[in-house]
């Protein structure tokens, strides 16, 4: 049976797409987007019902409208406030501009008697103001030095220069503000210092409006600027999802590339494995090719040395048996025919000895080569 009114409800506000956009246009500062309310359609329902009883804030509206009296009641003390308080500087500053003038310049006497008058009674005031409790203080605490309003009042100037003073007061002190605000408008202005007091009149009558203008357009700028750097904010944050999700895609790209062109990587890697492998290998043939070499070589010097030796050695022994045929020529070269025998003997010997000497001649020839 409750479900009625709240459809009534959820309805008039209308439906689908148009829906979600009064929901969220009703609640501005709830971080939700028509995806949220479209995965959440209770939630949407929900939203669309309670923003027939509250504003964009949040506040209902019999609380929003206690609290506009509010705020309209603080304003009015505060204004109240701001006049007293401007009053005062006001009246504080003439003071402090009277004693610097009297310090460089001759003050007419009367001057000089209504500024003092009016110090005494601003200093009067603020002791009575210090001394009179509010009736959110304690009646009964002490008051300052032990004194009292009505002690502190008898130091008031005389009734008739109050009365003077208080005559004097508003003519000077709309000087006072006239000067503050000309001083305002050339700060404001500056092209306007050197212009004539009837543009500068007419100008400062229309002061007060510029500035309201320039303080609503710094408000505007400022919320302009507050949502600028929200929508930045959102825009950042879907940028970097985006990013992210970029990354991650890229990543599988690159997986996918190295997973396809490994096979290729390890057939490379292989043929430059065994081409090297293969350069090893004849290194090393050749490494040991030499070292055979090296080891024939010295066999072979080593097997001339022996034959060289033996050689020589044969070479002696046939001098020696030539000499000694030579000495049985010479001793029996009277024989006749038997010396024949042994001139046989003897040449046959030389011949011998002449082909030993050549082959150890040939041999050392092929040894220095």
């Amino acid at each position: 049976m409750s479900a009625g009114p709240e459809s009534t409800h959820v309805s008039s506000l209308g439906r689908g797409d148009s829906l979600h956009q009064q929901v969220l246009s009703s609640f501005p500062l709830c971080d939700m987007t028509e995806e949220d309310l479209t995965q959440n359609p209770q939630l949407c329902k929900l939203l669309a019902t309670l923003a027939q009883h509250v504003d964009q804030t949040g506040l209902t509206v019999s609380l929003k409208t206690e609290l506009d009296k509010a705020e309209q009641k603080l304003q009015s003390q505060r204004r109240h406030w701001l006049r007293s308080e401007s009053l005062h500087k006001g009246l504080q500053e003439m003071i402090q501009d009277h004693c610097v003038r009297k310090h460089h310049a001759t003050v007419p006497p009367d001057q000089n008697m209504f500024y003092e008058t009016m110090e005494k009674c601003v200093l009067v005031a603020q002791c009575v103001r210090q001394l009179d409790p509010s009736s959110a203080t304690n009646q009964d605490q002490p008051s300052v030095l032990s004194l009292n309003t009505q002690q502190v009042m008898e130091l008031m100037p005389s009734e008739k220069n109050v009365q003077r003073m208080k005559q004097s007061l508003p003519r000077e002190l709309e000087k006072h503000l006239k000067k503050k605000c000309l001083n305002l408008l050339s700060y404001y202005q500056p092209e306007w210092e050197n212009e004539s007091e009837g543009l500068k009149n007419s100008k400062l009558s229309h002061l007060s409006v510029q500035l309201d203008k320039d303080k609503k357009r710094a408000e505007s700028l400022k919320e302009t600027c507050r949502e600028n750097t929200v929508l930045l904010q959102r825009q950042t944050q879907l940028y970097l999802s985006e990013l992210t999700k970029c990354i991650q895609l890229l990543q599988s790209l690159i997986l996918d590339h190295r997973l396809k062109i490994q096979a290729d990587l390890d057939m490379k890697k292989l043929d430059y494995f065994e081409g090297k492998c293969e350069l090893v290998l004849q290194k090393i043939k050749a490494e040991m090719v030499e070292i055979q070499l090296d080891t024939y070589t010295a066999d072979s010097i080593s097997a001339h040395r022996k034959i060289r030796e033996k050689l020589e050695s044969e070479l002696k022994a046939c001098q020696v048996e030539k000499q000694s045929v030579e000495l049985k020529l010479a001793s029996f070269e009277i024989l006749g025919k038997e010396f024949e025998a042994l001139a046989e003997e003897y040449s046959r010997l030389r011949q011998e000895i002449e082909m030993k000497h050549w082959a150890l001649k040939e041999f050392t020839q092929y040894n220095d080569k």
